[in-house]
């Protein structure tokens, strides 16, 4: 006994020699993250198909905007939430719905599907912000237009404004949530925008795409994290904005030295561009001489990988870990698509692997799932968690994201709504005459 008393004395003395008698082991900061598309409650798609009547179109989201009661969903959302418990959290198609009475009128807020969920986590939960900055970026609108995109919805309106219809449009945006107690730890918000945009109708419909930012220490390590939605439209022999878009974000994170997360829905699963004869339910971007099968040019996916990102997982060749496929009004499996997913080895009727977690720079995985497969549905997606370590000891800030300014209206822009909006008015005079 006295002889191991000795030899303990021995190595203690040793290490405090050669150490220090000051000398500490940090743990290694450890971190868990959410991915969450939350819907912005109607089908784009098929409104898209009843274009160029856009009333009819505007009603058709209305109706199932309403039928995919946010406040319910919310209360779904947040349930996920706290069973997860993710320090950080980065949501896609946070929406805002707007209506007005007169087309002079200002803009009224209807829906807020950001604070109906952070009012539903109690407050546990706050967007990043920081200086005046708020990790929340705006991405493609539809404003209301008057005459175009009327809806009629007495029980709402009706208190609203004191009649049946108004003109109403909505804005989506991503966002980075976080636990309220890391609000001391945030450093350097920011918010930017892709060069790539879509046009749906000239001067009146442009999909814009950006990503909010934001420099976060975990322990005593700065960690930058990014939530982003890339374009979901493609079109044949072209390269796909998704595509482009990632470039731009690899280009833009190019000079980031410190450990770095990616959060988003890519729109891009690594089979695309799809063979021609391939089963493609979710009509993800298929084979053309632009975009060759199995290449990456045309995968935003793909892309990522190359730029020496690595994907959190669960393995995105599974078909088990596919997170898009539920129908619009969030009742269960689409029908067209419940067939070709459970022959993909999906039971739950999704297609399509969207949705990523990915690191670079000293963030290693520990453990990563997906969830909400299963009723009651918060959105059209599954989302995706993941715990990481960081193993990283960088503490020096690295430089920032380059800011990209967002797309103002035009002058000639402004010229031409007005013109339509004023015809749409005329026409609509002439058929109430008759």
């Amino acid at each position: 006994m006295k002889l191991r008393v000795v030899r303990f004395g021995l190595i203690s003395a040793l290490l405090v020699a050669f150490l220090g008698p000051t000398t500490t082991f940090a743990a290694t900061p450890t971190l868990t993250v959410m991915s969450r598309n939350i819907y912005l409650g109607a089908d784009v798609g098929v409104a898209l198909e009843l274009i160029p009547n856009m009333p009819a179109a505007a009603q058709f989201m209305w109706d199932q905007v309403k039928k995919n009661d946010f406040s319910k969903r919310s209360i779904t959302l947040a349930s996920e939430i706290r069973k997860y418990q993710p320090d950080v959290i980065g949501l896609q198609e946070a929406t805002t719905w707007f209506c007005k009475k007169h087309p002079w009128s200002k803009k009224t807020e209807v829906f807020n599907f950001t604070e109906d969920l952070l009012q539903s986590l109690n407050g546990d939960y706050v967007l990043v912000s920081k200086d005046g900055t708020t990790a929340l970026n705006p991405g493609y609108s539809i404003n209301p237009i008057p005459f175009l995109t009327m809806v009629e919805d007495p029980e709402v309106f009706q208190k609203l404004f004191g009649k049946n219809e108004a003109a109403c449009g909505f804005q989506i945006a991503d966002a980075l949530v976080i636990k309220r107690s890391l609000s001391s730890q945030v450093i350097k918000v920011g918010n930017t925008e892709y060069e790539d945009s879509y046009t749906i109708v000239p001067t009146l419909m442009n999909i814009y795409r950006g990503y909010t930012w934001a420099d976060i220490k975990i322990g005593e390590i700065p960690v930058r994290f990014i939530s982003t939605h890339l374009e979901s439209i493609w079109e044949e022999n072209k390269i796909p904005n998704s595509a482009k878009q990632a470039n731009q974000l690899i280009s833009d994170l190019k000079n980031t030295r410190m450990p770095t997360v990616v959060i988003g829905d890519f729109n891009s699963d690594p089979r695309d561009p799809r063979s021609k004869n391939s089963v493609n339910p979710g009509l993800q971007p298929t084979e053309s001489e632009e975009c060759p099968a199995g290449g990456s040019k045309c995968n935003a996916y793909r892309l990522m990988k190359e730029a020496e990102f690595s994907d959190a997982g669960p393995d995105a060749s599974d078909a088990s870990t596919f997170t898009w496929g539920m129908n619009s009004l969030l009742t269960g499996p689409d029908p067209v698509r419940l067939k070709a997913a459970q022959a993909m080895g999906n039971k739950y009727g999704f297609t399509d692997r969207l949705d990523y977690i990915f690191t670079r720079n000293g963030v290693e995985v520990v453990t990563s799932k997906i969830f909400g497969f299963e009723p009651p549905y918060g959105s059209d997606h599954a989302g995706l968690v993941a715990d990481f370590k960081v193993t990283s000891n960088t503490i020096v800030q690295s430089e920032y994201p380059p800011s990209h300014n967002p797309f103002p209206i035009s002058f000639w822009q402004i010229v031409s709504i007005t013109i339509v909006v004023v015809a749409a008015w005329r026409i609509k005079r002439r058929l109430t005459r008759a």
